[in-house]
C-alpha cells in the first residue's frame, strides 16, 4: 500500500492527527467502497513515520469511528512493523449498510481526497444502502384514481388467506399505498380521486411499487420505468433489427417482454438416440427468469435509463439500471441474498413470476446447465448490471463450430421450409440470406436478373406473408430478415 501510494482505497495520516480528522477519512471510505488508512506514515513521501504510543493511536482510531453518525463498526485496528516503525492499519469494510456522516457533514472518497457528497449523490446513496427505499417512496401528485384497481383487485383475490377488510387495506399490508401523515401542504380535494381523501391524514397513497405494479400509466411517474427489446440478426447491433418497447406495469411488461423473445428464438433439432427432436434456442424459463431478475432489482431511481434486451444470433444480453444491491458482487452472487425492491419481488412472487425468493440465481445457472448449455455470465458495469445467456452457437464458447447437440436447422439444409412450397427464385433468395443475413429488392434483382421487378416484389411479399422473413424499413430503405 505505501508503494501503491494514497488513491480511491487508501489514505496516510501522521500519529499526530485529530480524532475528527481520521474520523473524515474513515467516513469517506465507508460512503465510498471501503479502504485502509495508514496512521504513522508521512502523506507526502509514503514513508513510515512510526507510533510514539501504538495503543494510544488505536484508542484514538476507536474514538474516531464512534464518532460519526451512526457510529461506524470496524475491525479492530492492527499495529504492524515497517522498517522498524509501527504503523496502524484501519481497515474500512466494503458494502457497509449505512450512509455516514460527521456533525451534519458528508464526505466520500473521491480519488485521493476526500470530498463533500453532493445532494443529488447523497439521496442516491441513501437509497442505495437501503436506509429508504425508492419503492417505499410516494410519486408526487399521485392519488388513489392512478391505480389500475381491476388489475389490482384480481391480483389480491389471487392470494389465499386474506384478512385486509378493503382492496385499498390489502395493498397497504403489502406495501403498495401508505398512510402519509397530514402535510403542512395537503393535496387540494379535486386531487384526492373517488377512493378518499388521498393527501389528508387516514387517506391512502400509492407508492412508486404500487405504481409500477398497478399504475394505469406508471411511465408518467417513474421515468424510464420500461424495456426496450430488440433483436439483431448477427452477434453485433447493426442497422438490422426489429424492436419493441414496452411500456405499462412490470408484470405486463415481464409477458410481453418473454413473448418477443420467444417468438424470435430460433428453432433447431437436437439429436436423441439417433432421433431428431426439435427444441428452441434457449431454456424458456432461463429467459423468464431473466427478465424477471432485471426487473425485480433494477434501481428504479435512475432516469435516463431503461432495462435493455438486445438478443443476437449467439446470445442474449439482459441490462438492468443500477449496481448490484447491498454487499452483492459478482463473486458471492450466487450464495448472497439481498433484494433492493422487497416489495416489488414479493408481489412478483405473488402472481407467480418468482417460483422460490432468492434463488432466481441459482434456477438461472441450473436451468441453463440441464439444457446442455454455459451457465450464464454475470458483469457489473459502471452503472448497471448485465446477464448475458449464451446459445449453442456462440463462437466465444465453441470456437465458431456451433452448439454441442443442437444444431440450426439452416445449418443442416432447406428443409425446414419444403412445406411452403417456394419456387427456385426464393430458396436462392433464403440461401442468400443464410450468408449475409439480410436482403434488399436490389439485391435479390441482382440474384434474378431476368425476373421483373414486380415478380421479385411478389415473390418477397409471400415469403413475409408465409411468416419467412420479416420486412423492415420503407420505400427504397427496405430490406427483410429472417423471422
Amino acid at each position: 500500500m505505501l508503494r501503491q501510494g494514497k488513491g480511491q482505497e487508501i489514505d496516510f495520516l501522521p500519529e499526530r492527527t485529530s480524532a475528527r480528522r481520521l474520523a473524515e477519512s474513515l467516513m469517506a471510505l465507508a460512503n465510498a467502497s471501503g479502504g485502509t488508512v495508514l496512521v504513522g506514515v508521512d502523506p507526502g513521501l509514503a514513508k513510515p513515520r512510526g507510533l510514539k504510543d501504538a495503543e494510544a493511536a488505536r484508542d484514538e482510531a476507536l474514538e474516531a469511528a464512534f464518532l460519526t453518525e451512526p457510529p461506524l463498526i470496524i475491525p479492530l485496528p492492527e499495529v504492524v512493523t515497517v522498517d522498524d516503525k509501527d504503523v496502524l492499519v484501519i481497515t474500512v469494510p466494503p458494502g457497509l449498510p449505512h450512509v455516514y456522516s460527521l456533525r451534519g457533514k458528508y464526505l466520500i472518497r473521491v480519488g485521493a481526497q476526500n470530498k463533500p457528497l453532493a445532494l443529488k449523490m447523497l439521496r442516491r446513496l441513501i437509497i442505495e444502502r437501503g436506509e429508504v427505499s425508492f419503492e417505499s417512496l410516494i410519486p408526487p401528485g399521485a392519488t388513489l384514481d392512478d391505480v389500475d384497481w381491476d388489475k389490482a383487485e384480481r391480483y389480491l383475490a389471487s392470494l389465499e388467506g386474506l384478512s385486509a377488510a378493503t382492496a385499498e387495506e390489502a395493498l397497504h399490508n403489502r406495501g403498495c399505498l401508505v398512510q402519509p401523515p397530514l402535510s403542512p401542504a395537503p393535496l387540494p380535494p379535486q386531487s384526492w380521486g373517488e377512493r378518499g381523501e388521498g393527501g389528508k391524514r387516514g387517506g391512502y397513497r400509492p407508492t412508486n411499487a404500487g405504481i409500477l405494479l398497478f399504475g394505469i400509466q406508471p411511465q408518467r411517474f417513474v421515468k424510464s420505468s420500461e424495456i426496450i427489446v430488440a433483436r439483431y440478426p448477427g452477434r453485433e447491433m447493426s442497422d438490422a433489427f426489429v424492436r419493441e418497447d414496452i411500456r405499462g406495469t412490470l408484470p405486463d411488461q415481464i409477458r410481453r417482454a418473454e413473448a418477443f423473445l420467444t417468438s424470435n428464438m430460433k428453432r433447431g433439432v437436437r439429436l436423441v438416440s439417433l432421433e431428431r427432436e426439435e427444441q428452441v434456442e434457449y431454456p424458456t424459463k432461463a429467459v423468464r427468469e431473466a427478465i424477471v431478475n432485471a426487473v425485480a432489482h433494477r434501481d428504479y431511481s435512475i432516469r435516463g435509463d431503461e432495462i435493455r434486451i438486445f438478443m443476437f444470433s449467439d446470445r442474449i444480453e439482459f441490462y438492468s439500471p443500477g449496481r448490484l444491491p447491498g454487499h452483492v458482487t459478482v463473486d458471492n452472487i450466487v450464495e448472497e441474498r439481498f433484494s433492493r425492491n422487497e416489495v416489488i419481488v414479493q408481489v412478483l412472487a405473488d402472481m407467480g413470476f418468482i417460483e422460490h425468493l432468492g434463488y432466481g440465481i441459482d434456477r438461472m445457472i441450473k436451468l441453463m446447465r440441464d439444457y446442455g448449455l454455459p451457465a450464464p455470465r454475470f458483469q457489473e458495469t459502471a452503472g448497471g448490471f448485465r446477464v448475458t445467456l449464451y446459445s449453442p452457437h456462440s463462437p466465444q464458447l465453441w470456437g465458431g463450430r456451433g452448439g454441442e447437440g443442437l444444431v440450426s436447422e439452416e445449418e443442416i439444409d432447406m428443409s425446414r421450409w419444403s412445406h411452403l412450397d417456394l419456387n427456385e427464385r426464393q430458396e436462392q433468395a433464403l440461401a442468400y440470406l443464410l450468408e449475409k443475413e439480410r436482403i434488399t429488392n436490389r439485391e435479390y434483382q441482382e440474384l434474378c436478373p431476368d425476373v421483373s421487378s414486380e415478380t421479385i416484389r411478389r415473390d418477397l411479399a409471400d415469403l413475409v406473408n408465409k411468416n419467412v422473413l420479416l420486412k423492415i424499413g420503407r420505400k427504397r430503405a427496405t430490406y427483410y430478415i429472417f423471422k
